[in-house]
Parts: structure tokens; sequence; C-alpha cells
């Protein structure tokens, strides 16, 4: 059942009186033939739900359209539909499908708002690994270009004298080297090697 408001006005008052016998009544009849043809095309499930604005301005537009060929003298200013509900026979139908549109939209709602919450988080956390990529490259270059000039400037003082700078390097090294280990004292007695261990005797660390 689709019950519509339409508002006119008389803009001709001589056509409107004398061209019709009742110009009430063919705006009545011809709001009525619109709508039953405009709910044909669209069918009722839009017309109970989402078109129903759309359906007020057609039939406002093919309303005048008729009148206009009447030739009774009226301007339709707006129609608008009121009431909009279906047969009582299958009411019960129709709330179980609006329900179920309305638990489609909600979930459609739901999956938009995941995906803009995540969206945004994924972005931040792609920008943190790609700055922390970064800042490690810069580090490795930085670290990659000290030892270049580290490697030239003991390549310069090779140049110059090859021989000192060997010996210089070498002995550096073995102290490096030799401060990482634990010093042992060995006594020869006998054919046996007694090792003493200096660090355990002086409670020291190692070095």
């Amino acid at each position: 059942l689709v019950e519509a408001v339409i508002q006119y006005r008389v803009k001709d008052p001589v056509k409107y009186a004398f061209s019709l016998y009742s110009p009430y009544q063919t705006v009545k009849f011809a709001m009525e033939s619109v709508l039953r043809e405009r709910v044909a095309q669209r069918g009722i499930d839009a017309v109970l739900t989402t078109d129903r604005d759309v359906i007020a301005i057609e039939s406002k537009e093919k309303v005048q359209r008729i009148l206009d060929e009447y030739d009774i003298g009226i301007k339709v200013e707006n129609v608008k539909l009121q009431d909009v509900s279906p047969p009582n026979e299958v009411i019960d139908a129709f709330d179980d499908v609006n329900s179920a549109r309305q638990d489609k939209e909600k979930y459609i709602n739901e999956a938009l708002k995941y995906q803009n919450d995540m969206i945004p988080k994924a972005q931040g956390e792609a920008q943190e690994i790609l700055n922390e990529a970064m800042a490690y490259k810069q580090e490795v270059i930085l670290k990659a270009q000290g030892d270049v000039a580290r490697f030239l400037k003991i390549y310069e003082k090779y140049k110059l004298s090859p021989e000192i700078t060997k010996k210089r390097y070498y002995i550096e090294t073995m102290e490096e080297v030799l401060s990482k280990v634990k010093k042992v004292i060995l006594f020869e007695g006998g054919e046996t090697l007694k090792f003493l261990d200096i660090q355990k005797i002086i409670g020291g660390d190692g070095k």
C-alpha cells in the first residue's frame, strides 16, 4: 500500500474552472496511475526502502506532464510519499528481508571501520621498518667510510716505511691478542712441565 500527498496550485483559474468537470478527480486519478506505474517499474522493495525520494520526484514530473496535456491550469508543487507498507500477507517476510538488509549494512560498516583502522596502522609499521632500514644503511655506510679512511692512513705510512709499519702493526696486533689470554708461567721439572696459572694465584680475571 502506497500513499502519497500531492500539493498543487491553480495557475489559470479559467482553465481550472471550465476545462474539466472535476479537476480534483483528474489530479487524483493521474497521481494514482503514475504511482502504480512507478511501483511496477521499480518494484515494491525499492519503494519500501531506498527509492522513495526518487519515485516522488519522478511522479511529480510525470503527473505534471499529464495535467499539461489536459491543459487544466494546474501547477504541481510537490509530491511526497507517506505511509509505505507491504500487504499484510507478506509483511512478516518483508520484515525478515529488511532485518537482513540492516545486518548486511552493519557488517559492511564494521568491515570498513576495521579496514580504516588497519590501513593507517600497517602504513605506520611499514614506515617504521623503512626508517630503521635507512638508519642501518647509513650506519653501515659511515662505518665503511671510517674503515676505508683508516686503511688509507695506514697505507700512506706503509708506503713511506714498509718494514717499520709492518713491525709496528705486528707488535700492536700481538699486544691486543695477548692481552685477552691468561698469563701462564711454565716450570720445567724432570720430564714433565708444570703449568702455573698466575690469575688463580693473584685472583685476576684473565687479563
